[in-house]
């Protein structure tokens, strides 16, 4: 079963190269690739709302679902199932970016954007959350149309950021709640 899923996902990237890629949308997608190398977009994205006074507990919420995530997926995941990149492995398939120097289960650019995309849906309006949860979804496509990840890894990826960004605002509204519990035991009025 292990092994159809597999071959399936290699099915799909050639079937993404032949029928998907363009050369009038090539440039646009593989610039919203470089866009999160190395979590790039997503940490400027935080610094930002860090430095604004309004968004600055926002800021701080995305930057520790950033540190959660990536020990997660870079230092835990990737080392300990350590799967080979699709380019080196599905033949016929052609890398259009420079080769990754890191595994392929899970993405990083997949996770790191739906850590942080749903930390923000979560906290604000519609209107900026669904912007922001498609921004992602974009990078986690193009590192398909790429050829960087398989589809498992972008869909893995897609899941624990999500779940990452969810986690953080949870455990975070659940220690707003008990340290306000707290303080009207203590207060005398």
């Amino acid at each position: 079963m292990f092994e159809k899923l597999i071959e399936m996902d290699g099915q799909l990237l050639l079937w993404i190269q032949d029928n998907l890629r363009f050369d009038a949308i090539t440039p646009f997608v593989k610039a919203i690739t470089y866009s999160a190398n190395g979590g790039a977009i997503m940490i400027a994205a935080t610094l930002i709302l860090m430095i604004i006074p309004k968004t600055r507990k926002l800021g701080l919420l995305c930057a520790a679902a950033l540190v959660v995530n990536a020990l997660i997926c870079n230092v835990i995941l990737k080392n300990i199932v350590a799967r080979i990149r699709p380019y080196e492995v599905v033949d016929g398939l052609k890398l259009i970016i420079g080769k990754q120097n890191d595994w392929s289960f899970p993405s990083g650019h997949s996770s790191g954007g739906f850590t942080v995309s749903t930390v923000i849906f979560r906290e604000t309006p519609r209107k900026i959350g669904i912007p922001i949860i498609i921004f992602a979804l974009l990078i986690a496509l193009s590192r398909l149309y790429v050829g960087v990840h398989y589809p498992t890894d972008v869909i893995c990826g897609i899941i624990i950021g999500a779940l990452t960004g969810f986690l953080t605002c949870t455990v975070y509204h659940r220690a707003i709640a008990k340290n306000q519990t707290r303080l009207h035991r203590i207060d005398p009025c």
